[in-house]
């Protein structure tokens, strides 16, 4: 499914209405990839999916932490938001100092991971594979696969 936001807000709204559609798997994680070239939206796009799952706090890029966590409500789907971002990997097993083999195993997780590409060769088959790609118009087309 393809579709085209025009704005930020329907970036947000895109994300959030995902965000409502999440259910943990019956094993293991979430997993939630995210591509796109820099200042496609992949950021943008995570921080609206924590918002929408009771996030409070500022959600930053963790291109230079590689790895944040976001505990959600109790009311939630999910207890933890796990994101990472691969940019700056170079291999799969640059993940394994993140414990990720680890947070794949908890249906409670819900992984965002920005930059596949960089680490496919560690990771299991997404549970939801995004790609976003910024257009000349200022807008995005948003690509699940």
């Amino acid at each position: 499914m393809e579709k085209v936001l025009s704005s930020r807000t329907e970036l947000e709204a895109e994300a959030a209405e995902f965000a409502r559609g999440l259910r943990p798997r019956a094993e293991g994680a979430t997993l939630v990839t995210l591509s796109g070239e820099l200042g496609a939206g992949k950021t943008a796009f995570t921080k609206a999916v924590a918002a929408a799952l009771g996030v409070e706090e500022s959600v930053t890029s963790p291109t230079f932490v590689l790895e944040k966590m976001y505990l959600l409500p109790p009311s939630a789907a999910f207890k933890k938001l796990l994101h990472i971002d691969a940019y700056r990997l170079e291999k799969g097993s640059d993940l394994a100092p993140l414990g990720f083999t680890e947070l794949l195993q908890y249906p409670e997780n819900v992984i965002m991971l920005e930059w596949p590409e960089k680490v496919k060769e560690a990771l299991p088959q997404a549970s939801v594979a995004i790609t976003l790609v910024a257009r000349d118009d200022g807008s995005r087309l948003i690509t699940y696969g």
